[in-house]
């Protein structure tokens, strides 16, 4: 599966969507839309977060299903919890 460019080759800056089409009817939508704050997060992020959830948020569950320890998934909890903060403030959203 190809990964999803968040950033420009070229410049750096964050890309954002631009089109979005339909495959069952072909319908397309045009616009200038920023890519959620999770969708810019790498493969290995994406998988915490979604092993962490299916965990029902136990960091205990989580270092026994990636065989590390509980301090090593904390810090990983907060890496993530430092990038959304940061995307956060990047995008404005006061949430």
């Amino acid at each position: 599966m190809k990964k999803l460019p968040t950033h420009c080759p070229s410049c750096d800056e964050r890309l954002v969507v631009k089109r979005l089409r339909c495959e069952s009817c072909e319908t397309e939508v045009e616009g200038l839309y920023p890519l959620p704050p999770l969708g810019s997060f790498s493969r290995d992020d994406q998988r915490f977060i979604h092993q962490f959830i299916k965990a029902s948020g136990s960091l205990k569950e989580m270092a026994k299903l990636t065989k590390v320890s509980y301090p090593t998934v904390r810090n990983k909890l907060n890496e993530i919890i430092e990038k959304l903060n940061a995307s956060e403030l990047e995008n404005g959203d006061p949430s």
